[in-house]
């Protein structure tokens, strides 16, 4: 199994504009071979002193899947390409964190 953690920075006040694109895709991605988990995630306030500022700009991704092949599947899915053009004006920055259960 592969886990995936991304990171999306998204231009001020611009995270809901790009949630509601990024739910548009999630059925279709659920629908993928090898998707095993797949959905966005945001700070929420927890008062605990170890977390730290919450980031009213950044969505996280997280995603699980059977395999590195189905992932890299994935990346190449056209519904993904269509996504990318619809948010790219939307997003600063995407950084991925590729996991291996250990």
């Amino acid at each position: 199994m592969i886990h995936v953690i991304a990171t999306i920075t998204v231009k001020p006040g611009k995270r809901d504009a790009f949630l509601a694109e990024f739910h548009r895709i999630v059925p279709m991605v659920h629908a993928e071979a090898g998707c095993i988990e797949y959905g966005p995630a945001v700070d929420v306030a927890s008062g605990l002193m170890m977390q730290g500022p919450l980031r009213e700009n950044v969505a996280v991704i997280i995603e699980k899947w059977e395999s590195l092949d189905a992932l890299k599947a994935h990346t190449q899915a056209p519904h993904m390409a269509e996504y990318r053009v619809r948010v790219k004006d939307l997003v600063e920055s995407v950084t991925l964190q590729i996991l291996a259960p250990a």
